[in-house]
């Protein structure tokens, strides 16, 4: 892992990540989605630490898939993989997300949205427990734009957060909505004014280190058995077959060459 996609920051019990291609937006490449997941899990493991925090460092929190020219590894970093982290970790790091932010840490994660979280970038923040926005944000899903289905868990987490209609709504209707939206919709719990957006999301994360950590961990392990699919690892499988199989489909090239020529697609079903 290349310690330049992400900054690591610890005071105060709070451990936070910070994603560190500004250039590109936050884009996640497999460095960087490997990168966040080892990051996670290190802080899970780690009894220093009572909050975690995922923000992005420019003027973005993550702006989905780098679709640049890169080189692709599929394997994951050299961790010590317990026997429930080897089951999903051929899933690749973005299934990763939710399987290790919510069933691997027992303490709060809380994503700092301080710029745009599209695609897979919107799945990161999902997969946090509590989400503050700054005002400047705006979330898009993007997967029916490009001819597929969502992965990252988020027929899971978005649903959970803001009810089937809903999220039904904001996956298929494409658009990209502004903080003040997301709020009402519930995407979000909170929305700062940029100008003290930085302050206030590690304040936000000091003030949830504070609590008792033996009752933070146990009220969040018991709101996970209460609302966690009972076959999780089966949803996410089922999610990504999903969305490869909408990627390879006629549609799914037409939707990306539409994409790059900036023009509107035309659908077929096939």
């Amino acid at each position: 892992m290349s310690p330049s996609v992400i900054e690591i920051e610890h005071r105060a019990s709070v451990r936070v990540i910070r994603l560190n291609r500004p250039d590109r937006k936050n884009a996640l490449n497999d460095e960087l989605g490997w990168a966040i997941v080892e990051a996670v899990e290190a802080a899970a493991r780690d009894d220093e630490v009572r909050v975690v925090g995922i923000t992005g460092n420019g003027d973005a929190f993550c702006s989905g898939l780098d679709l640049g020219p890169r080189p692709v590894s599929t394997s994951a970093p050299a961790l010590p993989l317990s026997p429930q982290e080897q089951i999903v970790d051929d899933l690749g790091w973005v299934s990763r997300f939710p399987v290790s932010m919510r069933l691997h840490c027992d303490k709060p994660v809380v994503a700092g949205v301080n710029g745009v979280a599209v695609g897979a970038g919107f799945s990161l923040a999902m997969s946090a427990d509590i989400r503050i926005a700054s005002r400047s944000a705006r979330f898009l899903a993007g997967y029916a734009r490009a001819g597929t289905s969502p992965d990252g868990g988020l027929t899971w987490t978005l649903p959970q957060a803001i009810g089937y209609e809903r999220a039904l709504r904001f996956l298929l209707e494409q658009e990209m909505i502004p903080a003040d939206q997301a709020l009402s919709l519930g995407i979000v719990g909170e929305v700062v004014d940029n100008e003290g957006f930085a302050d206030h999301f590690a304040a936000y994360c000091e003030r949830l280190a504070s609590v008792a950590p033996i009752a933070a961990r146990q009220t969040k392990r018991m709101l996970g058995q209460a609302t966690t699919p009972s076959d999780l690892e089966g949803h996410l499988r089922t999610e990504i077959a999903n969305a490869r199989r909408g990627l390879a489909t006629e549609d799914g090239r037409e939707a990306m060459n539409a994409i790059r020529e900036k023009r509107p697609p035309v659908f077929e079903g096939r």
